[in-house]
């Protein structure tokens, strides 16, 4: 803590440092001011917490420093020291806050006293002050999820929209009632795997980053905002007269592209007159964002639910599984590529198939999978949950960079899960062909990597169940332990090198963040890694 001394006699400031006991009060900085000027002047330079001052001086006097204390500093704690036992005196400290008022000659015992209690003061109004920021931190930051919350609220017509929109309106821009507007919709598992890979287990960076670019070219005329409910979907309203939605969209879409080098698809719907009908209109542009047709047409923003033929057959992946269990069985790669292909035919001669459908068939395939692979894992168990290395970034679908499908990515993974599939269910266990080694030694080779437990589900084109449980059974611990430890042997050889900082050799062996990773460490190790490397080099 700091403290200035003001008075014009020079001797009293010095027997007022000599007196107080400025280590039990844990005061470290004295300045001294000869006069309420120059007091002035070395409280804005060096911000005391408190201010010990005689009354009557040259220039600037004791009352006028009060007040003006008072006034523009009133967290300053302030003693008064004077030779005057007078009344207004005593007054004028009271009413500008004063925390006591001593007189001349000062006994030590009296200094001390008033000295603890100006401290004991200030410390206390400082915690309050400290509580209110953490507080006010702790509010901003929850600010944006509960502005999401009342928003999704209001697409999805719950509870009172009035209120809603009340509550909306007390802290961002909103359509006046009546007004007419437009929704739009995009979600984040429509986009490639390229992309989605540089995110990996940061989906909130991808909306983030989206929402940013939406909101900085919608402005004050529409908002752009996290579905709660549904994560990886991103809402639009917009209610700008003056441009054509389609022209507002097509602008993001070229922000997209600077910065992530892809556009996306859009779901949109003209809502009616403000807030009514909100909560059809955007079920009607999330109908159009899923069924849109991604065999044909190059347009991104999609009005109308897009419908099958009459006489279109429903195309199941199901009955499709007795050949698909026969080619995994055979472990024939000629006849895994053509059941490979014989699919992905049928799914060509339809003149329909939509993000919806994409979602169906890949949800088909992991219960398929499931059930072909279950009885390899012979264990009551639920399935292990790897917390530290999941991911919320959805399971990439086969879209091409422009959001159509991509043949070959499909037939990749379609491949992928027969020759996986191929591999547990001819039961080849040796440790140099089992699959689940195959994910050890990628492990081991890319541990310096963000690595997921999706990404690797991917890779290797098996549930994360199935890994899960079976990595247990197969090395004793999670796959998470398994990576942490490849991780941390490897820091400790890196931190007996001096002249590598924490911080880099976290980063080296894949942790982002350097708290993190000494927590990790000193969770395997028994000490931080800073202890660790001065224990070893010494």
């Amino acid at each position: 803590m700091r403290v200035l001394i003001v008075d014009d006699e020079q001797h009293v400031r010095e027997a007022i440092g000599l007196l107080a006991d400025w280590e039990r009060h844990g005061i470290t900085e004295i300045d001294q001011a000869a006069d309420g000027e120059e007091a002035v002047r070395l409280i804005e330079e060096n911000k005391p917490q408190i201010v010990m001052t005689d009354m009557r001086m040259p220039r600037k006097n004791g009352l006028e420093l009060l007040t003006w204390l008072h006034t523009t500093k009133p967290d300053i704690k302030v003693l008064v020291i004077s030779g005057y036992d007078d009344f207004e005196y005593v007054r004028h400290t009271i009413r500008s806050g004063g925390i006591d008022y001593i007189l001349k000659p000062v006994e030590p015992d009296s200094l001390n006293e008033a000295l603890a209690k100006a401290v004991q003061t200030w410390q206390l109004e400082e915690e309050k002050r400290q509580q209110i920021t953490n507080q006010n931190i702790e509010m901003n930051q929850m600010t944006p999820f509960y502005m999401d919350r009342l928003l999704s609220d209001l697409v999805n017509g719950y509870g009172n929209r009035d209120s809603v929109v009340s509550q909306l309106r007390n802290r961002m821009t909103l359509p006046v009632i009546g007004l007419t507007y437009n929704v739009a919709v995009l979600r984040d598992d429509q986009f490639d795997e390229a992309l989605l890979s540089k995110f990996r287990n940061r989906r909130h960076l991808l909306s983030f980053t989206l929402i940013n670019i939406c909101n900085e070219l919608l402005m004050d005329q529409g908002v752009a905002f996290r579905h709660i409910d549904k994560p990886g979907e991103i809402i639009l309203l917009c209610w700008n007269p003056r441009l054509p939605f389609n022209d507002v969209l097509e602008r993001i879409n070229d922000g997209f592209f600077s910065t992530l080098r892809r556009r996306s698809h859009f779901g949109a719907a003209k809502g009616g007159a403000f807030p009514d009908d909100l909560p059809k209109a955007y079920l009607n542009a999330v109908q159009a964002l899923c069924s849109r047709n991604l065999l044909t047409g190059k347009c991104r923003i999609h009005r109308e639910r897009a419908v099958e033929s009459e006489g279109s057959r429903t195309l199941r992946l199901s009955s499709y599984e007795e050949k698909f269990k026969l080619a995994a069985l055979s472990g024939s790669k000629e006849r895994i590529e053509t059941a490979t292909e014989e699919w992905l035919q049928d799914v060509r001669e339809r003149d329909l198939v939509s993000p919806e459908h994409l979602v169906r068939w890949n949800s088909e395939w992991d219960w398929i999978q499931y059930h072909w692979t279950e009885n390899e894992v012979k264990s009551t168990q639920e399935p292990v949950e790897d917390a530290e290395i999941s991911q919320d970034l959805p399971s990439a679908l086969p879209y091409s960079e422009d959001g159509m499908i991509c043949w070959d990515r499909w037939r990749e993974q379609i491949s992928g899960r027969l020759y996986a599939a191929s591999r547990v269910l001819t039961q080849i266990h040796s440790k140099d062909n089992h699959i689940i080694h195959d994910i050890a030694r990628y492990l081991e080779q890319h541990y310096h990597e963000e690595i997921s437990l999706q990404q690797i589900a991917g890779k290797f084109f098996l549930s994360r169940e199935y890994i899960s449980r079976k990595f247990k059974q197969e090395f004793a611990v999670t796959l998470s332990d398994f990576l942490g430890r490849i991780r941390i042997n490897k820091a400790k050889t890196l931190l007996l090198n001096p002249q590598i900082r924490i911080a880099q050799i976290a980063e080296m062996v894949g942790y982002q963040d350097e708290k993190y990773f000494s927590k990790v460490f000193k969770k395997m190790e028994g000490f931080t890694p800073n202890e660790y490397r001065k224990k070893h080099m010494s």
